[in-house]
């Protein structure tokens, strides 16, 4: 859908605060209307992530993970960045052998995600990875992964369980249910 709003200029960006991942940025906006208001960001960064919905005879494969921002172990799909010169597929093979330990014989591509773009120029590429084999790669995690199945025919009981709450997990489960769908593989 094409919007007919003409994007506002840029007047000014500022660095305002920065850590060891992260720089804030004040950003000085005039709309077309005459409005002016200054926004704050994270700094956008061109390095996307992926996010990989495995399927092992027929369950989905998940990872409980520490989530320092909540001070709780949260249940989720594998998830990592994309390294320089990787293609979204090489990465979502790379993070499933480090975090889960195999290796995908078909990654197929659903789609990208941002979250919260007000605040972040962030984009999640969403994959599903089947034809699983086993292989691990040496991760970046502190702890060992606690891997979990989940039956595919209970798939959305998921959603009940207290600690898979994140929105990107959320939304991928309902990609990867429309996908599953789609192929003739879940009933709904």
């Amino acid at each position: 859908m094409k919007n007919p709003l003409k994007k506002p200029d840029i007047l000014n960006v500022t660095a305002v605060a920065r850590s060891r991942l992260f720089t804030i940025e004040a950003v000085d906006l005039a709309f077309s209307n005459g409005a002016r208001r200054v926004y704050e960001r994270m700094k956008p960064s061109e390095r996307e992530a992926v996010m990989i919905v495995p399927i092992i005879d027929d369950h989905l494969i998940l990872i409980q993970e520490y989530a320092v921002g909540l001070e709780s172990y949260e249940l989720g799909f594998p998830k990592g960045l994309i390294d320089a010169g990787e293609s979204v597929n090489q990465a979502a093979d790379r993070e499933l052998k480090e975090e889960v330990g195999f290796g995908a014989g078909q990654l197929t591509p659903l789609g990208k995600l941002t979250m919260a773009p007000s605040y972040f120029s962030s984009k999640m590429n969403i994959v599903i990875a089947e034809g699983l084999y086993a292989e691990k790669l040496e991760g970046d995690e502190p702890e060992p992964l606690i891997v979990h199945r989940w039956p595919l025919s209970d798939m959305l009981s998921l959603l009940q369980e207290p600690d898979f709450r994140e929105a990107r997990n959320v939304s991928a489960l309902f990609m990867a249910r429309e996908w599953l769908v789609k192929q003739g593989r879940l009933g709904y």
